[in-house]
């Protein structure tokens, strides 16, 4: 893999924020800082529309910081957010559709994502903010853990209130649909696994290929089950199968929404996909050597980033459900079963 965003890379190391680039003539990339988030910004893109304005892909973490960054970043281009006429988002995460709000109202644009995630945004925003802790609350619970600490690591509602102003999108895009920017060839991938909906743009003109959080340089984007995944949802699963269907796109050059441009899409895949098999080995043995445990205890069996014992609330909420993503996929491929009950635990499959 070749890194192409040099000042992307510099900045990650240096953490510091990196600066607006222009990628082509007509393109420009523009960072939106994250808070309190160890991805540290989202990579926003600025389009040049034939027949004028701006066209733009992800907005950014709703924040006033958030909205200085984009605003800067939109004037230093010579535009503004008045400019804009359409917004892709490549999914509902908050950090991708959070100012898309304040955008439509200060411009007019249109919000445009694919159906899986606008029907959970729009969930979202007419279901109250206690209702969905609760719903967390008790999927968690599900997975095994304590209702003491499922409510300690979910917090209060006043947690998830930005959650509920995002945009619902008035525009649909299903796979395979070109992006309404003028000059441009954008069509629409569509890659669930991160989300329901994650969308990819692959631009046919220029061979670029805008990944959002599917195909990332360094880490492997966050792929976990969730109170909307239903009992056969298989959202690893997903994934894997995702990433086989961009893993031969001709892509110039990969522009994902965090850490640093690349080149090498087969090969960045095929590391993403082998990470994946390596972890679901790690996990087989841990129900091999804990069997009749649940998720929430099979990742405390797991080889994490930091020790086990240093994650709580939002940290282990993500790693709970992934493994519980990654226990749903051995289910499936006829490894492991689950007993019956309302929180079920896990054994090997008799051979």
């Amino acid at each position: 893999m070749e890194i192409t965003g040099t000042a992307q890379h510099a900045a990650w190391e240096a953490r510091t924020l990196p600066p607006v680039e222009q990628l082509r003539p007509d393109l420009w990339s523009i960072p939106v800082p994250i808070p309190h988030n160890p991805l540290r910004y989202v990579s926003t893109y600025a389009f040049a529309l034939d027949g004028g304005g701006l066209g733009l892909l992800d907005t950014g973490w709703e924040s006033d910081d958030g909205w200085r960054a984009l605003t800067e970043g939109l004037a230093s281009i010579g535009g503004g957010v008045g400019d804009l006429r359409g917004v892709l988002v490549t999914h509902l995460h908050f950090d991708h559709l959070g100012l898309a709000a304040r955008v439509r109202e200060a411009s007019g644009a249109w919000v445009a994502m694919h159906p899986a995630d606008v029907d959970i945004v729009r969930r979202l925003t007419t279901t109250g903010a206690r209702s969905a802790v609760d719903g967390e609350v008790d999927f968690l619970v599900g997975l095994g853990a304590p209702r003491e600490e499922a409510l300690s690591d979910v917090g209060g509602a006043e947690n998830l209130a930005g959650f509920h102003r995002m945009a619902v999108a008035d525009r649909l895009l299903e796979d395979g649909a070109r992006a309404d920017f003028p000059g441009w060839d954008l069509r629409a991938v569509h890659t669930p696994g991160h989300t329901p909906g994650h969308l990819c743009f692959a631009e046919r003109r220029t061979g670029l290929f805008f990944s959002g959080d599917h195909v990332l340089p360094r880490i492997s984007p966050n792929i976990s089950s969730g109170p909307g995944s239903g009992p056969t949802g298989d959202p690893l699963g997903d994934f894997l199968s995702s990433l086989q269907a961009v893993r031969d796109v001709a892509a110039t050059e990969v522009l994902p929404a965090h850490e640093w441009r690349f080149r090498g899409l087969t090969d960045r895949v095929d590391s993403l996909t082998a990470h994946h098999e390596h972890r679901l080995t790690e996990l087989l043995d841990a129900i091999r050597a804990h069997p009749n445990s649940t998720p929430w205890d099979l990742a405390s069996h797991l080889t994490w980033s930091r020790p086990w014992e240093q994650y709580a609330r939002r940290m282990r909420i993500f790693a709970v459900t992934e493994t519980d993503a990654h226990v749903r996929l051995l289910a499936r491929r006829g490894l492991v079963v689950g007993s019956d009950g309302p929180v079920p635990t896990w054994t090997l499959a008799a051979r």
